[in-house]
């Protein structure tokens, strides 16, 4: 069992009981703790997939209807997870890099525009702003050795022809939360886009795009959100609608779509325009079910209870021989994410492999070991992960 000081702020056992049975791998001995890769599906997001497949197969088939009912649905519940103004912010999409892609291509640049990264960065919200060196747009980033990317380094680099500041709201690596009130608020008096890559933080920890003064986040929904691969969501203001110019654009974005030989009309004037085609129904079919279930269970429950198994990770970890926490300590600065170093002279890929012999999935990322738990884990759980750590490096 935990120590009784981290019960406050853990899901209410009946709550947490609901939750965990909604995962059939638990049934199995499996302790999941690999959230920040790809999150396990639940019962219920299998059972809405299938039941969209056996209508394709054998039911209605031509269930459009319904899947616009959904797709419509999958809006809202993507707004209610960031407090966006409206469900006509959202646009569906296929991933994070997707979403990326539609405000980096579209925005008006101009040869010696700059764009501020960071070298902490996943790949995915770098390589969008690659090609816009062939525009004469310049990429500057910003060198974290402590980990960390604060407002002060941001302001310090920023120039007068800043154009964006691209960031993760929560770092894959090492799980550090960025102050994105503060930096929202520095870009927003500086006319800078802030453009943030929410995957490891929406369905996590709480997001609030308008307190945040976010202009654009992108999210695919296989990690926090614990939906299928292939699906996700780009968020963007008006204001940032107004400056892009639409590269891709497909029958669906149409202010009316079914006009079908009306090809003069606008686009449509919500973000549904960068959706263009046909998504991948049996994706939004689970993702509804997904996204339903993280608002039942309730943001603010999910955060502290996540938060809670993430500082029983950190202080037990923190006892281990020669282990050095690259993780935040800071609670404003924690999410969901706990990584590890390994002292030089172990051999980390065999320590991975033991704790994965105990049916226990963590990661292995960039030489480092990764500990991600969501909001049906338990405390039991994180400590047999801590034990079953403990024994690997015993071994050495």
């Amino acid at each position: 069992m935990a120590p009784k000081s981290y019960a406050g702020n853990l899901l209410p056992s009946e709550q947490l009981a609901k939750a965990r049975a909604l995962f059939p791998h638990i049934a199995q001995s499996k302790i999941y703790l690999n959230h920040a890769a790809t999150s396990p599906l639940s019962s219920r997001v299998v059972e809405a997939m299938t039941t969209h497949l056996r209508e394709r197969s054998c039911g209605w088939i031509d269930n459009y209807p319904d899947d616009v009912k959904k797709k419509d649905d999958c809006r809202g519940f993507a707004q209610k997870l960031i407090h966006a103004e409206s469900p006509d912010r959202i646009a569906l999409v296929g991933s994070t890099s997707e979403a990326i892609n539609i405000v980096s291509s579209g925005l008006p640049w101009k040869s010696g525009d700059r764009v501020i990264l960071n070298d902490m960065e996943f790949p995915a919200n770098v390589y969008p702003y690659l090609p816009l060196r062939r525009r004469g747009v310049e990429l500057d980033f910003i060198k974290c050795p402590e980990h960390k990317i604060t407002p002060e380094t941001i302001a310090a680099a920023l120039t007068p022809r800043t154009r964006v500041v691209a960031l993760s709201a929560v770092q894959f690596l090492t799980g550090y939360r960025a102050d994105m009130a503060a930096i929202g608020d520095l870009c927003r008096q500086r006319g800078v886009f802030f453009v943030v890559d929410g995957i490891q933080a929406v369905g996590g920890v709480q997001v609030d795009v308008q307190k945040m003064k976010i202009d654009a986040l992108a999210a695919g929904c296989q990690k926090w959100q614990m939906a299928p691969h292939g699906t996700g969501f780009l968020y963007l203001t008006e204001a940032l609608q107004e400056n892009i110019t639409q590269q891709h654009v497909g029958w669906l974005a149409a202010h009316n779509a079914w006009d079908f030989f009306n090809f003069d009309q606008p686009l449509a004037a919500s973000a549904r325009r960068y959706e263009g085609g046909t998504l991948n129904i049996p994706g939004i079919w689970a993702m509804h079910a997904a996204l339903r279930t993280l608002l039942e269970f309730g943001l603010a429950e999910i955060e502290n209870h996540i938060l809670t198994l993430t500082q029983i990770l950190t202080d037990e970890l923190q006892n281990l021989d020669g282990v050095e926490l690259l993780s935040p300590i800071a609670t404003k600065e924690r999410a969901g994410i706990v990584t590890i170093q390994l002292p030089a002279k172990i051999d980390v890929d065999a320590v991975f492999q033991r704790i994965s012999a105990q049916n226990i999935t963590i990661s292995l990322r960039d030489g480092k070991l990764r500990y991600s738990p969501h909001f049906y884990n338990s405390p039991e759980e994180i400590l047999l992960a801590v034990e079953a750590t403990r024994e690997a490096l015993c071994k050495f």
